[in-house]
């Protein structure tokens, strides 16, 4: 069974933009591999993992 949060488009969306921004940050210097890139992994990964778990909540008003 899917996962209520896979069909959202907002999530599918997002999941993209993941792809698109790690392959951008490749060409970013190497001197910023533990500066930027890494925060910025971070917030494009956060976006969906955000959705995800706002679509596992068992309310109406948890999952808004």
């Amino acid at each position: 069974m899917e996962k209520p949060h896979k069909k959202l488009d907002v999530w599918k969306e997002s999941i993209t933009r993941v792809s698109l921004i790690y392959q951008l940050v490749k060409c970013f210097p190497k001197n910023e591999e533990h500066g930027r890139i890494r925060q910025i992994k971070r917030a494009s990964v956060s976006i969906p993992g955000n959705i995800a778990e706002g679509a596992a909540r068992q309310t109406r008003r948890e999952y808004i």
